[in-house]
């Protein structure tokens, strides 16, 4: 486990860099944090830092966005926050894309739980005094 205290966005590329290393063996990474703690913006510079060129939103309505990294392989990003029923995930075939052995990152992995593979990382976004966030990359089971 490594957590890491940031002060402001522009430090966001320090976890990045932390992360990447992290991805070619566990390529499911969970984010944890409260609404505006900071979880899409950290899933932006992850994708940028991978070669990202398309313009990336959090996938609130649509569940999951497809992007595409440096070397044309997919990045899924997905957003649970909306959904009610664990079926509506199974609904999106959400284990092809678990089981893909491509890139997820996961925002409100809580609400799907039980559909989370046990080989994955885990990133824990805390707000702090003076705006700033502290950043826990924990794997898990990998």
């Amino acid at each position: 486990m490594k957590t890491i205290l940031i002060q402001d966005e522009g430090a966001l590329n320090t976890v990045a860099d932390a992360l990447l290393p992290l991805l070619a063996e566990q390529r499911i990474v969970c984010f944890n944090g409260d609404m505006g703690a900071g979880k899409t913006t950290l899933i932006k510079v992850i994708c940028e830092r991978l070669g990202v060129l398309d313009s990336m939103s959090s996938p609130t309505f649509s569940i999951v966005n497809e992007y595409r990294d440096a070397e044309d392989a997919p990045i899924y990003h997905f957003d649970f926050y909306r959904i009610e029923k664990l079926q509506e995930a199974l609904d999106i075939g959400v284990d092809e894309y678990f089981y893909s052995g491509d890139i997820c990152l996961i925002e409100w992995p809580e609400m799907i739980k039980e559909l989370i593979p046990e080989n994955h990382l885990e990133i824990s976004i805390k707000l702090v005094e003076d705006n700033g966030r502290e950043i826990t990359i924990a794997s898990h089971g990998g």
